[in-house]
């Protein structure tokens, strides 16, 4: 429901909640049109998940961010914020398995030197098998990729990822999952596209190049910030916002790091089960329960500094080979060379983990961490651990909102709930727990704004459900056939963050 009603003044400014791409994209809106803006954010650093972190003059991009959209409003407002430091960069991934690379999309003739003729030959009586003996009902991701693929295959080069992704067996992701995110690739589709090329375009292939901020994502966030500032704005850090007083249906007091606010108008990327949790007087029961159902996938990466050589020239590389945690290996010179310092011929990688907020991973020490990745960069036979210069630990929380089987009725019951406060706008991916890219976390800012200024009715909920997001429409988002018991699941709402 759009925001109305209360004027815009110094007195009582549109408070945002959350510094991350969506609410510096509204902060900048709202500071650009001279109207009086708040931006809150809970850490001492703008950009959330898109954030880059800076140690020694090396510059870290948290998971690898492309700055590609088919949103034209979003693409010349990047533009428009980067300037000539938005650069135009290669993109060049592949996968990681058996202590080879194998070309991403996949190569016939690369596929068979790395498979090699006897493991070739056996992957094809394994699908030869799967072809003859189909498990007749499909009920998990391993049921669905076997039967397409054989058994073989399946284990080289989708159980080992699946399982590091999701923190679950394959047997628990489900089968109709599978055949959304695998949606017409099969061993024959596949091995044509290889040999013969992808014809009409029938599996979907990648960009060649993407834009890229020459100093990694978080230079645009924080000459976003500085944007805003010199516009009249303000951007607080530092600030986590610890309660909303809720009166007559309307956001009255904002209280963030002590301070207490009256805003117009509030705007928040706040993942869902903070903002029912900071609610006072206490949102009703039932959304309260549904809010403590939400659960997400946390993500950390260990940063390191290795001394030598880039070990591959690759953006990111995806790791298959099973014996080791780590997911996706990111080169950070190859996004671009001003990540390093001038000067520097050691190689800067971010090794990529996702967990749950509480498990072994996530509560591990960072010194641990830093171990733990140097001794698999040596395992992948990539680099010597006695090479590693010196590594830290950035983590995430909240990174991605999980589809469960119960998110969506979940997720309605709190947007029931927040359609009653009538000067309160959700955006971005938490905001909305919705797996938007930034693109469209910051579209969904520019409507929030849209409704404000304009007086518009954009359905903020429905923004990327538009054609201008997918290519087709998809189903069966929720991957777990039943959802994770977490540690973080059992924290009071009140103690989210």
């Amino acid at each position: 429901m759009p925001a109305r009603g209360a004027e815009i003044t110094p007195e009582r400014p549109v408070v945002v909640l959350g510094g991350g791409p969506a609410g510096l994209t509204a902060g900048y809106l709202l500071a650009k049109q001279g109207k009086p803006v708040i931006v809150l954010e809970a850490t001492d650093q703008v950009g959330g998940i898109a954030r880059t972190e800076v140690r020694d003059g090396y510059r870290f991009d948290l998971g690898g961010h492309r700055f590609f959209t088919k949103v034209k409003e979003v693409d010349d407002l990047w533009h428009e914020i980067m300037e000539e430091e938005f650069l135009k960069r290669p993109r060049k991934s592949r996968i990681y398995w058996n202590d080879k690379f194998l070309e991403y999309p996949l190569q016939g003739m690369d596929v068979i030197r790395k498979l090699g003729p006897v493991e070739l030959a056996r992957c094809l009586l394994s699908y030869t098998w799967a072809a003859l003996k189909p498990k007749r009902r499909e009920e998990s991701f391993e049921d669905w990729v076997s039967n397409r693929f054989g058994r073989r295959l399946y284990n080289h080069f989708f159980k080992t990822y699946t399982e590091k992704l999701w923190g679950v067996p394959a047997t628990e992701i489900r089968a109709e999952w599978a055949a959304q995110r695998i949606k017409g690739l099969s061993f024959f589709a596949a091995a044509k596209a290889a040999f013969l090329g992808n014809e009409g375009n029938k599996i979907k292939s990648l960009i060649s190049e993407f834009n890229y901020p020459r100093y990694g994502p978080g230079q645009m966030w924080e000459q976003m910030t500085a944007d805003i500032r010199a516009q009249g704005g303000e951007v607080r850090l530092s600030a986590p916002v610890t309660r909303l007083v809720i009166e007559g249906g309307r956001v009255v007091e904002v209280v963030a790091g002590g301070e207490r606010l009256t805003p117009s108008h509030v705007i928040s990327s706040l993942p869902l089960r903070t903002t029912v949790g900071i609610a006072a007087p206490e949102a009703p029961g039932a959304v309260r329960d549904a809010a403590r159902g939400l659960r997400y996938r946390e993500f950390l990466t260990v940063l390191l500094v290795i001394e030598g050589a880039d070990m591959f020239d690759d953006n990111c590389i995806y790791i298959h080979q099973p014996g080791v945690r780590v997911l996706r290996i990111q080169n950070f010179r190859s996004w671009s060379p001003w990540m390093v310092p001038k000067g520097s011929d050691d190689a800067s990688i971010g090794m990529e983990y996702f967990c749950f907020e509480g498990d072994d991973l996530w509560t591990m020490s960072d010194d641990d961490l830093v171990a733990m990745a140097s001794r698999e960069i040596e395992k992948l036979h990539l680099a010597r651990a006695d090479n590693v210069r010196f590594g830290f630990v950035a983590r995430v929380h909240k990174a991605y909102p999980i589809y469960d089987a119960e998110y969506k009725q979940r997720v309605a019951t709190i947007r029931g709930w927040l359609e009653t406060i009538a000067n309160l706008q959700q955006v971005g991916r938490n905001g909305l727990h919705r797996y938007n890219n930034s693109d469209h976390s910051m579209l969904t800012a520019m409507r929030a704004v849209d409704n404000i200024l304009l007086g518009t009715e954009h359905d903020i909920w429905a923004v990327n459900a538009e054609s201008v997001y997918h290519e087709e429409h998809q189903e069966n988002e929720e991957p777990y056939r039943q959802a994770p018991s977490t540690p973080a699941m059992e924290q009071p709402l009140a103690q989210e963050k």
